[in-house]
């Protein structure tokens, strides 16, 4: 299982836990092969997730699978733009992935989120993973668009599993 940072202490400053959902891959509380991250708004447009992956998420020996940096950095990023509407649900329309360094298995990674631009449908973010010497191991600029209307009408998110679940 991912080991997760836990929550703030009372020296840290106040971060606000965003929603997760039961099934998601990267987010998901019951997804029995996901990775559990748990995200916290650290202020406008910016967001955070601390994790340590287990050997289970490699690619190469001691190196966490591109897939799954592709896939952390695409949701660190997303979760930015949901600041301030967590029930503003968007897709990738396009991610650029840098790998910069090799991403280790069983080491604490810091994910950061941020929004850059906002306009219409369409919502620019970066996603970044910090290395535990203060590196950065990858980054990726994406381009979100607003999806269709799918969850219109509906009012209780936690009834589809879209809820803030406690530490």
């Amino acid at each position: 299982m991912t080991e997760l940072v836990p929550p703030p202490t009372a020296t840290e400053p106040k971060r606000s836990k965003q929603p997760n959902s039961r099934n998601c891959f990267v987010c998901g509380v019951e997804n029995p092969v996901g990775l559990h991250l748990a995200f916290y708004d650290l202020g406008e447009g910016e967001v955070t997730c601390d994790v340590t992956l287990p050997e289970h998420y490699q690619g190469y020996p001691g190196v966490v699978h591109g897939g799954i940096v592709a896939s952390m950095l695409d949701e660190v990023a997303g979760r930015a733009a949901m600041q301030g509407d967590t029930t503003r649900f968007m897709v990738t329309a396009k991610l650029n992935v840098r790998y910069r360094k090799p991403i280790p298995t069983g080491e604490r990674l810091r994910l950061v989120g941020r929004q850059e631009s906002r306009r219409g449908r369409l919502t620019s973010v970066r996603g970044e993973i910090w290395l535990p010497d203060g590196s950065l191991g990858a980054e990726a600029d994406a381009l979100l668009s607003d999806i269709p209307d799918i969850f219109e009408g509906t009012t209780d998110f936690e009834r589809l599993g879209w809820r803030v679940y406690p530490d």
